[in-house]
């Protein structure tokens, strides 16, 4: 009777063991997992569901199946000038062989730890081998944009400043590849480091670049420098134009006036001749009178300014002596 108790006990201890160690789990969707005996891979399972497993025995380790960011620090990095920026870059990455991830790095916190080493020597390698401008920039719109500058003073009014080929090449160097261009070597190179690991890295982004403190003062007195050179162009150029605009408003003005006196003079010219045809047409119908009113005409203009007149027979004033 004892032995059948102790016999039951056991079934039962097992069976609860059994049913905690439980013979099924599930594999959720955005999971993936590999079946471990004895720390020894036995299956890999991708796809979601309820799954059967060995109890006491087979170990499920479950890795996301998902992609996953990886947020690099601000680094400072040398340039081929060996001038100095801090450079940020993210990463999007996913579990591609999670044998491979189990056999080589098993943990995500290694995981990051490995892609920061992998991704900060390729950023440093990229940067430290092309000069400052093809990290800061992605075209050569700038040098466009300066050689060829539009400023609207007005309605319908446009004045273009053109830089001389000297200051552009002065003020900013071309560039032949750019900062996109540099995210993608950085992403090539580390994707050939990492698929030994089980890690599929999708792709590689410089989220910021700034200049480190020793380079900023200079970077702003460029800027500054570039500004006045393009201001003192836009001063030119309105200079030119002021001078222009002047000379073509003095000629106006001298054609106006030119015009003006020539119009003038025929008026004039037309108003003598009529008060000639006026004179002349009077003093034909009475010669007297005419010789009579032009005289007193003349009295009122010239008398006044004589203060005294001593004659006693000028044919100028003889309608002041004659009685008739």
């Amino acid at each position: 009777m004892k032995k059948i108790s102790t016999i039951i006990i056991v079934v039962l201890v097992v069976i609860i063991g059994i049913a905690v160690a439980g013979p099924l789990y599930i594999i959720n969707e955005g999971e993936q997992a590999v079946i471990v005996q004895f720390g020894r891979i036995t299956d890999v399972v991708t796809k979601a569901g309820l799954k059967a497993k060995v109890p006491f025995i087979d170990e499920v380790i479950r890795y996301p199946k998902k992609i996953m960011s990886w947020n690099g620090e601000p680094r400072t990095v040398p340039t081929a000038e060996r001038q100095f920026i801090f450079v940020d870059v993210v990463a999007r990455w996913r579990i591609s062989d999670p044998k491979k991830f189990y056999e080589s790095i098993n943990k995500l916190d290694i995981a990051y730890s490995k892609l920061s080493e992998i991704i900060d020597s390729e950023v440093r390698t990229v940067i430290a081998e092309n000069p400052l401008q093809e990290s800061v920039r992605n075209s050569n719109i700038i040098m466009e944009r300066s050689n060829n500058e539009a400023l609207r003073i007005g309605e319908g009014i446009e004045v273009e400043i053109l830089n001389s080929s000297n200051q552009s090449n002065s003020s900013y160097d071309p560039i032949t590849k750019g900062r996109r261009q540099l995210a993608k070597e950085i992403l090539a190179r580390s994707q050939r480091m990492v698929p030994e690991y089980g890690i599929e890295l999708i792709d590689v982004v410089t989220r910021q670049i700034s200049y480190s403190a020793e380079l900023t003062p200079s970077v702003y007195a460029r800027m500054i420098r570039e500004r006045n050179q393009i201001a003192m162009a836009f001063r030119s150029e309105g200079e030119g134009r002021k001078a222009e605009w002047l000379g073509k408003m003095d000629n106006e003005k001298r054609s106006i006036l030119s015009a003006a006196y020539a119009q003038a003079q025929t008026i004039m010219g037309n108003a003598d001749a009529r008060a000639t045809r006026i004179y002349a047409d009077a003093y034909n119908r009475d010669r007297q009178f005419f010789d009579y009113w032009r005289a007193i005409e003349s009295y009122r203009q010239t008398m006044p300014k004589f203060d005294k007149t001593l004659t006693t027979d000028m044919d100028y004033f003889r309608y002041l002596y004659s009685t008739r």
